[in-house]
């Protein structure tokens, strides 16, 4: 055993005064191998010292930064006196991902050359600087937010994770069920597991039994082979139940008794496997109400009920209409390879009185409306849906205000169009780019009528575009932010390659 002699009047155990540091820490030496590490050390990453000790530091912590920003391979370093702090993640011995702070520090011998390292690794999970919304943030877009509603689910949805209580999870349609779900999935400790999701009100009952359930060879009319069903693929993992309320009541009680044994029964055997499944359930429908008339199970609710998530709509998430309307349009005009910096102030202002009766769903819909049809610096109001416009406005008054805004943005006027026998494109130098400069964008077809599909504006938009570029289709794609492959391949699609 190591011993640290002439600091103290006696000689004191290297290892026990190691261990008493209370972040994870070792001693490396020159080639970056582990000497020694520490009690901490070992609880974080899951590696005993004597499996440790020999091997470098890397295929301990296997931590992204080791890989691409070591800062021991930094030139100079063993000359530096301040200690090197990087954040990342390790992955632990059991493959769980940890938020973690590394501090690095040269150790000098008495001549003053550097003779190894000294590596400090603290547990971010348990500091406050650590978040659940901020590891997810980039995977669940949806949970943008600042207002104290979704505040407190990003509050508790590490513990929730934790636990393998079933959740109930509530709220109107388009508001993110289906995203906590997964979340709180890969939150807990099934995430090497599988995430089974079936729709209760999508299937008839016969057939939504045998997808639940599964069936044996012969069970009914058509089952050629035996079928495992969701319960079973789900085993060690997580089964997302959505829309719980439109499931029959006869399934109700089959749920019910899996609930209390975790056994499935196959349709067609009488022979039962135990499965390890955790339960989250989803709906937008009022399941007390349901229990009153009948309708669901309250022995059911009862059992699906024992963790809440409410879901508030959108128009009650004080200040992230506007924060979700700034993610989306950033994540869904580089997908469309346009640069849009923004929104105009008029067009805002009609995306922030919007009530959004489809929540974070609908507003994602229309960013990417208006993503598609933006072909200027910001979207504008010729650039959002027609029926946003139209909201709670007269005619008359949407009618002039509208035919004022087409002359002079690009984009679908959504009053006023021209008639059958004008010219389809907008003739104004705004309207239409410059015919003498093949890179100016050419503006939305005018002229396309209500009834048209999407497949009709993209021919006319790639018609104008091969105009104003005099045929070169390279010139085209340009001028309408895609690739040449992209608009070889649509070309090919509306049969314009010919």
């Amino acid at each position: 055993m190591s011993e640290i002699h002439g600091l103290f009047s006696r000689a004191v155990s290297f290892q026990g005064l190691l261990d008493e540091i209370p972040l994870g820490a070792m001693i490396l030496d020159r080639e970056r191998r582990i000497v020694a590490v520490n009690r901490a050390m070992e609880a974080l990453t899951g590696f005993d010292r004597r499996d440790a000790r020999g091997i470098r530091c890397a295929h301990v912590l296997r931590n992204v930064v080791c890989i691409e920003n070591c800062p021991v391979e930094r030139e100079r370093f063993d000359q530096e006196t301040a200690p090197c702090c990087l954040e990342g993640n390790i992955i632990n011995r059991d493959r769980k991902k940890i938020p973690v702070r590394i501090t690095v520090t040269p150790l000098t011998d008495v001549g003053g050359g550097c003779c190894g390292y000294l590596e400090t690794v603290e547990n971010m999970r348990h500091s406050g600087e650590w978040s659940w919304k901020a590891e997810h943030a980039a995977r669940f877009g949806h949970l943008i937010g600042n207002s104290p509603q979704m505040e407190r689910i990003f509050h508790i949805m590490p513990m929730v994770g934790q636990t393998d209580s079933s959740v109930l999870i509530t709220g109107e349609t388009g508001t993110g069920k289906d995203i906590i779900a997964e979340a709180i999935h890969l939150a807990s400790d099934r995430a090497k597991g599988a995430f089974i999701k079936i729709n209760c009100g999508a299937l008839p009952e016969t057939l939504l039994e045998s997808e639940l359930f599964g069936h044996q060879k012969g069970a009914f009319t058509g089952a050629t082979e035996s079928k495992p069903g969701r319960f079973k693929l789900a085993h060690n993992g997580t089964l997302f139940l959505t829309e719980i309320g439109d499931l029959p009541l006869g399934l109700q009680t089959k749920l019910l008794t899996f609930l209390d044994d975790k056994t499935v029964f196959p349709l067609g055997s009488g022979q039962g496997t135990k499965v390890n499944v955790r339960i989250i359930a989803a709906t937008l429908r009022d399941l007390e109400a349901m229990v009153r008339s009948g309708q669901f199970r309250s022995d059911l609710l009862f059992r699906l009920n024992v963790i809440r998530i409410h879901l508030p709509p959108l128009r009650e998430r004080e200040g992230d209409v506007r924060r979700l309307l700034d993610q989306f349009l950033r994540t869904l005009a580089m997908q469309a390879n346009k640069t849009i910096s923004g929104f105009s102030p008029e067009a805002l202002d009609v995306l922030l009185d919007y009530d959004y009766p489809g929540n974070v769903r609908e507003l994602k819909n229309i960013v990417e409306y208006a993503a598609t049809f933006c072909f200027t610096e910001m979207v504008q109001l010729s650039h959002l849906p027609d029926y946003l416009l139209r909201e709670g406005r007269p005619e008359a008054e949407s009618s002039s205000s509208l035919v004022a805004a087409s002359k002079n943005r690009r984009g679908f006027p959504d009053e006023a169009r021209p008639g059958p026998n004008d010219h389809l494109w907008g003739e104004t130098a705004q309207g239409r780019g410059n015919p003498s400069d093949p890179t100016d964008p050419p503006s939305v077809p005018l002229g396309v009528p209500m009834s048209a599909t999407w497949k009709d504006m993209e021919k006319q938009m790639i018609l104008e575009a091969l105009r104003l570029a005099k045929g070169k289709r390279g010139q085209a794609a340009d001028a309408l932010g895609w690739g040449r492959s992209t608009l070889w391949r649509k070309m090919k699609l509306l049969g314009l390659d010919t």
